[in-house]
């Protein structure tokens, strides 16, 4: 056992008090013992000195903390400790390889986000490194690649923050290594170039019959392999050779070779023999040191191939770790179906808010770190997971909260409150008061969202900030009265809040597309004219939404907001 003196514990339950208003949590000071190499059987041992240290810790003031970790934070390991993941099996400091490795079928949306993140926290967690792969053999053709896909997948890496090695692998750039690996093993009896039409080996297959390509001897497999670059798309197929017996069906004799003659995005039409996932991969997480694998429970098979062709080669296996199924209640994530969407025109762009793609998000104003917080919260666990999307979008309030705040009048609707005096309305950005205000000189006239004049019955109604006013009866003939009662807040008074408008020219036509593509119009208030595009803000009373465009028609200002969540 790696001796983990008090100092040590002293150490990280100083930090972590620091992090938390003063008080130290058990939970955290192990993660980091872990970290100094704590091994998990020993914790019933160590636990009465870290109750002890918490216990002196937690009595001190915070600057007396802090006086105290300026001394001691050198006894706390450089690794970071990222909360809410469990350890990785065998991992080394500076030894860890994970990789990242999507399909270039359009750019990445919020289901790819869960490897990306893992592989990318788990990298930085032990001063690893992360390997992004462009896995762009060839696909088929209900998924082919997307030639700006490759840019698009890049810049989301970015936007969620993961580090990457410098230089980008492509697989499109490695096909004459699988050839050379497929050559060694068709020499060696452990792949067979097959020429049985598919659906009569998927009968053998389920029998558990061998067909009559694979008792060839090795030297007419190479005489095969040789043909097959000149061959007819469906002629030949490369396989795996592997137990008929093996109980289950989809694993014996799967092709790791197929011929097609669809251009590719990067290499046009230089090759027509391309490798299935399951080989390429057994080769490159060999080549490229990979130590651990990280991947959904959906490639266990995959996973099986490799290993097979591993234990082939005498290669030592990196660890795998599968995850379950990830979805989110009420939302369809498919990559091939919103590339359909977008070449149909159906979808606006690969930003589309239905795509759910992290433009996407970005767009709306779903910030990196609420994605990261998101998926983290839901861990390394290998049962599938269905989320319910206002985790996410409770995050992202969270996270937004000190954005400004404006009004939105959506279908507006003019109101003239009789007696009601001018006013010269100072109305704060941000309920702390700290953030400036913005101010306008009112009158009589107001306009609010139509939704709110539909459902007003008599009754005493506030215009938020501004004053209070009754609405009075409402005639077949004679339109609804509307009188001033008060200016200031009235505890009194049972007064539901309005967003409003002074009724002028300066106002600013606004439109909000929101999560399901609809777009919703209404005005603005004048002081979104100094907003940039980009700027995250939350209309008050509807929700969070981030500035998309900025234009000018006919000398008026128009601009438009993507919703991002209540």
């Amino acid at each position: 056992m790696v001796e983990i003196s008090k100092k040590i514990i002293r150490a990280y339950a100083l930090e972590n008090a620091l992090k938390y208003g003063g008080k130290a949590n058990q939970g955290a000071v192990l993660a980091g013992l872990f970290a100094e190499g704590l091994e998990k059987d020993k914790v019933k041992e160590i636990l009465p000195k870290i109750m002890e240290v918490l216990k002196a810790v937690n009595s001190l003031d915070m600057e007396k903390q802090a006086e105290e970790f300026d001394k001691l934070k050198v006894n706390v390991s450089k690794r970071e400790v990222r909360e809410g993941l469990p350890e990785l099996p065998n991992a080394e400091d500076g030894k860890v390889i994970t990789r990242f490795a999507p399909f270039p079928s359009g750019p990445l949306h919020i289901g790819n986000a869960r490897p990306l993140i893992l592989n990318d926290e788990y990298a930085k967690m032990y001063g690893g490194r992360m390997i992004l792969v462009m896995d762009d053999t060839i696909g088929s053709e209900a998924k082919p690649i997307e030639p700006e896909a490759y840019k698009m997948i890049e810049e989301d890496v970015k936007f969620l923050g993961a580090k990457y090695d410098k230089k980008i692998i492509y697989k499109s750039d490695r096909i004459e290594k699988y050839y050379a690996y497929a050559e060694e093993m068709i020499k060696k009896g452990y792949l067979y170039v097959c020429s049985c039409p598919q659906d009569e080996m998927h009968e053998l297959k389920v029998k558990g019959v061998e067909c009559s390509c694979r008792r060839l001897l090795p030297s007419e497999h190479e005489k095969r392999w040789k043909k097959m670059f000149d061959a007819p798309v469906g002629s030949f197929t490369v396989r795996l050779k592997t137990s008929m017996d093996d109980p289950n069906p989809a694993f014996r004799d799967r092709i790791m070779f197929r011929i097609s003659d669809r251009p590719h995005a990067r290499l046009g039409k230089k090759y027509r023999v391309y490798p299935l996932l399951d080989f390429s991969w057994a080769i490159d997480d060999h080549l490229l040191g990979v130590t651990h694998i990280i991947r959904g429970m959906e490639l266990m098979m995959e996973t099986k191939v490799e290993k097979f062709i591993w234990d082939i080669f005498g290669w030592k296996h990196p660890e795998v770790i599968h995850t379950g199924h990830f979805a989110i209640e009420g939302v369809k994530i498919s990559k091939s179906k919103g590339a359909a969407e977008v070449k149909s025109g159906t979808y606006t762009g690969w930003n589309d808010p239905r795509t759910w793609s992290l433009r996407s998000l970005k767009d709306r104003g779903i910030l990196p770190e609420t994605i990261r917080e998101f998926i983290l919260g839901m861990g390394v666990k290998r049962s599938n997971a269905v989320v319910p999307v206002d985790v996410l979008y409770s995050i992202n309030k969270k996270n937004l909260a000190d954005v400004p705040r404006y009004f939105f009048v959506e279908r507006p609707q003019k109101i003239k409150i009789g007696g009601c005096p001018e006013f010269h309305a100072k109305l704060p950005l941000h309920p702390d008061g700290k953030k400036g205000f913005r101010e306008y000189m009112t009158r009589q006239e107001f306009f609010i969202p139509g939704q709110d004049y539909d459902l007003m019955r008599n009754g005493n109604y506030r215009l938020m900030h501004l004053l209070n006013f009754k609405s009075g009866e409402v005639g077949k003939i004679r339109p609804r009265d509307f009188s001033f009662v008060s200016e200031d807040p009235d505890n009194d008074l049972e007064t539901k809040f309005i967003q409003w408008l002074p009724a002028n020219a300066e106002n600013v036509d606004t439109k909000i597309r929101m999560d399901d593509g609809t777009i919703i119009h209404g005005l603005g208030e004048s002081a979104l004219k100094k907003l940039k595009v980009g700027d995250i803000i939350q209309f008050e009373r509807f929700g969070f939404v981030r500035l998309h465009k900025k234009k000018k028609e006919d000398g008026k200002e128009k601009l438009e907001f993507w919703f991002g969540n209540r």
